[in-house]
């Protein structure tokens, strides 16, 4: 298929998979005392669900046959304009929603660059027409407008949006595109060169969107106007606009050269510092906006859409983007979905939440807990004094959220008067509907913390392990009723990472379906997202990051010089590299669970000789805070060998190393499904979407089939379809 055999009308799925936007349109007057005498607005509202107009559970998306609705919509628009009584547009959403842009597994499904220009081109080809009218178009935001949704109100004359609308946003680049609907060219001709590298590039890195009064600051919207009734405000606003009572005054963008220069060189260099060149699309978004400086008028704007085009034709064919797709269904789908969850409605109620330990990791248990179940949370410990240095974390950190504004008084008072702790466990725990143990990462103490709990408990309270690494199984050895243990590991810090680990037992009395019930359910409840595993050391997280961590230790053990061995894993855009991961987990924490690994299988988790000495040395790790040089301490206490190794024999080796031991966890049945391997990284390690997790890197570079003898992932999930 040919480039100019690709109509609009070739690009909708045959199959019908495409839940259709339709684009009903009416005519209001502008000014209803005096009827259509003052001329009329046509009111556009996008629906995805026009026979359920009740249905607000899946936001309005821009496919293909959507689009050629939106064509069809616009021809009646138009004549009617023609006409002579329609003097404005206006298009706005469904309730609570404005529009999120092109549904990605419409756009997965694209299978040649044809097609991708095509899509492309009949966005851009629709999209523009509200900018194009010859009479002025408003775009009412009432809900979230993300990628195309924002691109439909960058095309209008003028924005209003409701002062509880959130979710705007640009998230593209996040996903291995770039806004290619007219984004790139119309937001810095609007708002300048500083403001929308924040939106397009810097937003999406940090996962953060706009709120109405965010984009008003910005100069994105015109005006945010109250939520009851913002569609009769916005037209009241529209036809005083209209009539010239409300001039709209924007401040002039500079196209300092100078200015534009030094702006994109510092998002080339951020972006370089975090991915090393490794995913496309943000590079791409950076040249298309450095065009937007002189791409002025109506050939600039020609110009700069067929770049638009272009770009977007070759970033949706790239291995990158389709693994942001992958990402985006693990992360909005399958997570919300845990495979292999019991039924919910066999999870008991949770009204009362003990901890034992009052340490750092406990005491942010007892935050997440309180603050997100609302129930009364106990913390015990040895001795008053740890007890009340962690209760007064949790409070302190209360009123940290209460002087930011993220909490009322009121709810700060009830949330600080919840959070309570004592020495007594027995009276703590006598009537808790559940006990989240985060004492010392040793057996021994864990099970005789669980001897002392279950004593002290009710039949029906559940118990959870917050173990990195351990054997939950052992620990539930020890008890009457080891099928009420639960693993249930978090990730540091708690308030912000989204992933738990829930651990089953395995043995001749396993976790039960009620206990893993709740579990999940609580999980819910914290708004986390839960992944059920099989007891095996370090589950899957850290068992991964800790061969990854081996291996690229050990390389340098045997004198591989560290700026050679960090710099080898550059070009995958790891968050953190090895030695950066180090300082944040903690050297002790780090040979730890290297050590219990090392224990399991001797062979594949050899122990740093390095790391030892650095922890016998008592450093924090090996870097100065905020960069990749050595400390002084450090330089004194490593030693290398005589067998270094270059940056690709390390790269190579650390990705075979990977590809090993993920296939031994499938094979081992601690996932049921090779997409959860992904899911956990991606949540609990923040490992890349351009990445996919690790498991579609490892299928690309033919790392899986080299070392495994096969793909993890079938082709064309995560990857160009062949």
């Amino acid at each position: 298929m040919t480039e100019l055999a690709v109509r609009p009308e070739d690009l909708v799925d045959p199959n019908g998979s495409e839940r259709v936007t339709f684009f009903p349109w009416q005519e209001v007057p502008l000014d209803p005392r005096r009827g259509s005498s003052a001329g009329t607005l046509a009111l556009i509202t996008m629906d995805n669900s026009p026979d359920a107009p009740d249905d607000f559970s899946r936001p309005t998306t821009l496919g293909p046959a959507g689009l050629l609705q939106l064509r069809a919509t616009l021809d009646e628009v138009e004549a009617a304009v023609a006409e002579g009584p329609v003097v404005a547009v206006a298009i706005t959403g469904k309730p609570f929603v404005f529009a999120v842009g092109a549904d990605l597994k419409d756009v997965a499904r694209i299978r040649s660059t044809a097609e991708a220009r095509a899509v492309a081109k009949h966005g851009h080809d629709q999209l523009r027409r509200l900018g194009e009218l010859g009479v002025p178009s408003f775009a009412f935001i009432n809900g979230p407008a993300m990628g195309g949704g924002f691109e439909v109100a960058l095309h209008c004359t003028y924005r209003t949006a409701s002062s509880v609308a959130r979710g705007l946003a640009l998230p593209e680049v996040a996903l291995g595109l770039v806004p290619g609907w007219g984004g790139t060219h119309l937001l810095p001709a609007l708002i300048g060169i500083e403001k929308a590298v924040q939106v397009i590039i810097a937003n999406p890195a940090s996962q953060k969107t706009l709120t109405a009064q965010q984009a008003l600051e910005l100069g994105v919207v015109d005006v945010v106007l109250d939520s009851p009734d913002f569609l009769e405000e916005s037209l009241r606003w529209a036809a005083r606009v209209v009539n010239g009572e409300v001039v709209v005054e924007r401040p002039e963008v500079s196209r300092d050269q100078r200015l534009w220069d030094g702006v994109l060189a510092a998002a080339r260099a951020s972006v370089d510092a975090k991915l090393h060149g490794a995913a496309p699309a943000p590079y791409k978004a950076l040249e298309l906006l450095a065009r937007a400086r002189t791409d002025v008028g109506p050939e600039g704007r020609e110009a700069a859409f067929a770049a638009e085009d272009d770009a977007l034709a070759e970033l949706i064919m790239t291995d990158e983007f389709r693994s942001g797709v992958y990402s985006f269904d693990l992360v909005q789908r399958r997570a919300k979905k845990p495979a292999g969850a019991p039924d919910p409605k066999l999870a008991r109620p949770v009204g009362k939440v003990g901890v034992v330990g009052a340490g750092l990791m406990a005491s942010q248990l007892a935050l997440v807990f309180a603050r997100q179940l609302k129930v009364p949370v106990v913390l015990t410990d040895l001795d008053e004094a740890r007890v009340a240095k962690g209760v007064a974390w949790v409070h302190g950190e209360i009123a940290k959220l209460r002087e930011k504004g993220r909490l009322s008084d009121g709810a700060a008072q009830r949330l600080t008067a919840n959070v309570t702790g004592t020495t007594d466990s027995a009276a703590a725990f006598a009537d808790a509907d559940l006990v989240i143990e985060a004492v010392f990462e040793e057996l021994s103490v864990k099970q005789d913390v669980f001897r002392t709990v279950e004593k002290v408990v009710r039949e029906d309270c559940v118990l959870m392990t917050n173990t990195s690494s351990l054997s939950v199984t052992a620990m539930a050895s020890v008890l009457e009723h080891p099928e009420r243990l639960v693993g249930f590991h978090f990730f540091n810090p708690v308030a912000v990472m989204p992933l738990v680990e829930v651990v089953r037992t395995t043995g001749a009395t396993p976790t039960d379906d009620v206990t893993l019930a709740t579990a999940f359910a609580v999980g819910k409840g914290l708004r986390k997202s839960c992944v059920l595993v099989q007891d095996a050391p370090a589950f899957v997280v850290n068992r991964l990051l800790t061969r990854f961590m081996s291996e690229a230790s050990v390389v340098v053990d045997e004198g591989t010089p560290v700026e050679v061995a960090e710099a080898a894993l550059d070009s995958l855009g790891l968050p953190m590299s090895n030695f950066e991961l180090l300082g944040l987990v903690g050297p002790a924490v780090a040979l730890h669970v290297a050590e219990s690994l090392h224990a399991a299988f001797p062979e594949r988790f050899p122990v740093s000789a390095n790391l030892r000495r650095i922890v016998e040395a008592g450093l924090p790790g090996v870097y100065e805070k905020g960069t990749r040089t050595l400390t002084e301490a450090a330089r004194e206490v490593l030693v290398l060998g005589d067998s270094p190794s270059t940056e690709e024999q390390v790269r190579e080796r650390v990705l075979e190393a990977l590809a090993d031991e993920a296939r031994r966890m499938l094979d081992e049945g601690v996932v049921s499904d090779p997409r959860d391997i992904d899911l956990c990284l991606q949540l609990g390690a923040g490992w890349p979407a351009h990445l996919g997790g690790i498991l579609p890197l490892l299928d690309r570079t033919g790392v899986a089939e080299r070392v495994t003898g096969q793909r993890f992932l079938p082709r064309g999930v995560a990857s160009v379809p062949a």
